[in-house]
């Protein structure tokens, strides 16, 4: 067996942790010193693949990909294809994340991820994910009594899909347990916390937390992990777009939506291809920069709403709670009207920055680099935790913007586009969902969701200060259907709009279905979660009585 390459082995953003296989890393979550795991190289797939990959359809691709960042040591060829297989043998649409046209003339496209069980794009890698964790967890328990299981309990928080997505991933897993929480009082919308609250099984718990915001859900979340008392008796693992694979799974569609882009009759070689990423907790737009890096002849534009941090930071070299630094991009952390991303912080942001801070170093070695890097970046990161922010030298800053652009997009102008892109019918004729998947059309006008409106209005602001022929992909990263009175809002005036027409029969009537959910508060704090985890979910070599 041939020894694993520098990218099938990973370090921790804040330098704690070297050298870990693929399989600790997935099933650990988050490294003991409270960082990030990345691999400890990128590979370049022009030295490996030339242009064979342009040809590869998406699961073949995946497997490919994900084959560069885990051993066979980890997991065997065949099985790694049988994981990819299982994974997305569930997506409504034969391509998986099919790309479509917007507007021909602009060259506007948008890049579909809805097709998964959930209607989102987190399907994409949640259900990999689910899979992987099952897999692990069932090869090392194989010879074990089941007394004596390695049981894993998944924690998560959630602004709304994240939350739906993991809890379908991961329902009726062997040896798994999911825990969810959510931000009450209707800060997810109605589909969203449907979604989560009406799977009964007996391995999925949902938690609202009443009084908290999706940062507070996220707090207590590290606050478990890094809680002795709770990891003596249980073994915790992460769901949530700090878990590596989940930014390994979405590297995939970057590489086929652009493939398919070359085959298309407007596309030239040598044309300029822009990625548009409705961006919140930084982890998709995360996955496009790490293809980039691997070959990738792409921009990123990073698209945010009215929850500015990251537009901030490409503005000023200021990442900070709220604004102190730069007038030029005042904003700040609110609760959104129109559920669009609700997440302040953005977690993954920490892997770019030790990526930049690992670019920038003097350092002679590579080990000295790596080393320097992980400083930086747990400085910064402490800086954030005790003033509210932190600010990055200018070259940081520079070498931000050769990978990425950013927007900010107001709740206004998310309903405008949302309701522009619905009457502009005579200018995307062509524009049809993947067989499969109910809506998105309602009497020839495509329906956005309010995440991929804010990547639309990125998109056209960036087509006009583009090169002429620049191609936009958009990434529609959710289903208008999940977030009907954002929809109802923008369109429910306009001629020909019927809600019917783009609801998804999956979606019919899910809201009156049982539930069961659990609720605290702000107050109970990491006490009152470790007294819930111990009463719903078994310990190590333990079963719970029915």
């Amino acid at each position: 067996m041939h020894p694993p390459l520098p990218s099938q082995r990973y370090l921790s953003t804040r330098g704690g942790s070297y050298d870990l296989p693929f399989e600790e890393v997935v099933l650990k979550g988050l490294a003991s010193d409270g960082g990030l795991f990345i691999p400890e190289d990128i590979p370049s797939i022009t030295k490996r693949w030339g242009k064979s990959w342009l040809n590869w359809p998406y699961k073949e691709l995946a497997v490919r990909i994900f084959s560069l960042y885990i051993s066979q040591e980890d997991i065997p060829p065949y099985d790694l294809l049988q994981i990819v297989e299982k994974s997305y043998s569930s997506f409504r649409s034969p391509v998986v994340t099919p790309l479509v046209t917007l507007d021909e003339e602009k060259r506007l496209h948008l890049l579909e991820l809805f097709h998964g069980e959930t209607f989102a794009f987190k399907d994409v890698a949640l259900q990999f994910l689910g899979n992987l964790l099952e897999y692990f967890l069932v090869r090392r328990n194989k010879d074990r009594p089941e007394n004596e299981h390695e049981h894993l309990t998944i924690i998560g928080a959630t602004s709304g899909d994240t939350g739906s997505a993991a809890i379908y991933g991961l329902r009726r897993k062997r040896d798994l347990s999911i825990m969810i929480m959510f931000p009450g009082g209707g800060k997810v919308s109605e589909i969203q916390e449907a979604q989560m609250t009406t799977v009964l099984d007996e391995n999925v718990h949902s938690i609202s937390v009443a009084d908290g915001s999706f940062d507070t859900c996220q707090d207590f979340v590290k606050a478990l992990f890094g809680d002795a008392d709770i990891n003596r008796t249980h073994k915790l693992g992460a769901v949530n777009s700090i878990n590596w694979a989940r930014i390994l799974a979405q590297i995939t569609y970057y590489f086929h939506a652009y493939s398919t882009l070359t085959k298309s009759k407007e596309f030239k070689e040598g044309d300029e291809v822009r990625f548009v990423v409705p961006t919140g907790n930084f982890g998709d737009i995360l996955a496009g920069y790490f293809a980039k890096e691997m070959g990738l002849p792409i921009k990123l534009v990073c698209a945010v709403n009215e929850n500015d941090i990251l537009h901030r930071f490409w503005q000023s070299g200021y990442y900070e709670k709220k604004p102190v630094h730069g007038q030029e991009a005042n904003g700040g952390f609110v609760e959104d009207g129109v559920k669009a991303h609700a997440d302040g912080v953005s977690s993954n942001f920490e892997r770019v920055l030790w990526f930049l801070a690992f670019q920038d170093s003097q350092e002679p070695t590579v080990e000295a680099r790596r080393k320097a890097a992980g400083e930086r970046v747990k400085k910064w990161l402490h800086e954030l935790k005790s003033e509210g922010g932190f600010g990055v030298e200018p070259a940081i800053l520079k070498a931000a913007k050769v990978d990425f652009e950013s927007e900010r997009v107001s709740d206004a102008e998310t309903i405008a586009t949302i309701k522009d892109v619905f009457q502009t019918k005579s200018s995307c004729p062509a524009v049809k969902t993947s067989k499969g998947t109910k809506g998105t059309v309602s009497n020839g006008g495509y329906v956005l969701d309010p995440h991929t409106a804010i990547g639309v209005a990125a998109a056209k602001r960036s087509i006009e200060r583009a090169e002429k022929g620049t191609h936009h992909i958009a990434l529609a990263t959710a289903h208008p259907a999940k977030f009907s009175k954002a929809v109802e809002k923008a369109l429910g005036g306009e001629d020909g709009f019927v809600f019917e027409d783009i609801l998804p029969e999956e979606l019919v009537g899910i809201k009156d279905l049982p539930r069961r959910v659990t609720e605290v508060r702000r107050e109970d704090g990491l006490e009152g979660l470790r007294k819930l985890i111990r009463e719903r979910v078994p310990a190590v070599g333990e079963k719970l009585q029915a």
